[in-house]
């Protein structure tokens, strides 16, 4: 069993997609959870996620938790949506960092830029395009689990 932990600011717009987007691929042996070094325990994903999600025939029901040691003991790969992210989870659980990576530097490698765009507070077409980047990324974290 591979545990993937998604982690963005309130776990109200990426890593609830990501972790959505991951779960419909249905993959055997591989346990999907979102979190947010700034989330608010009981928050809903956005209206926008809600309904690009939907829009795309993928179902996800969504409860917000906040990132803590907890999660950092069950994960085995911590995927961060910013740089900005990952370097928060290194200062504060420095025992995670071998295991934490932003989404695209772990899929693209290093040339790229490492953020996730945030569509917090935009319009249902800036969750779109996010919703589409994301996808992209989880096809790639895909082939690469897989391997």
């Amino acid at each position: 069993m591979k545990n993937i932990l998604f982690v963005c600011t309130g776990n109200t717009c990426r890593s609830p997609m990501a972790e959505a987007i991951l779960k419909s691929y249905q993959i055997e042996g591989i346990s999907v959870k979102s979190a947010g070094v700034y989330a608010f325990p009981g928050d809903t994903a956005s209206v926008n996620a809600k309904l690009v999600l939907e829009d795309n025939q993928i179902s996800h029901d969504h409860s917000a938790s906040p990132f803590s040691e907890k999660e950092v003991e069950w994960a085995d790969y911590i995927f961060t949506m910013t740089e900005g992210h990952k370097q928060l989870i290194a200062s504060r659980y420095p025992q995670a960092i071998e295991r934490t990576f932003t989404l695209k530097e772990f899929v693209l490698g290093d040339s790229y830029d490492r953020d996730v765009s945030d569509p917090y507070g935009g319009s249902k077409q800036m969750y779109e395009r996010t919703f589409i980047e994301l996808k992209q990324l989880i096809s790639g974290l895909v082939e690469k689990i897989n391997d």
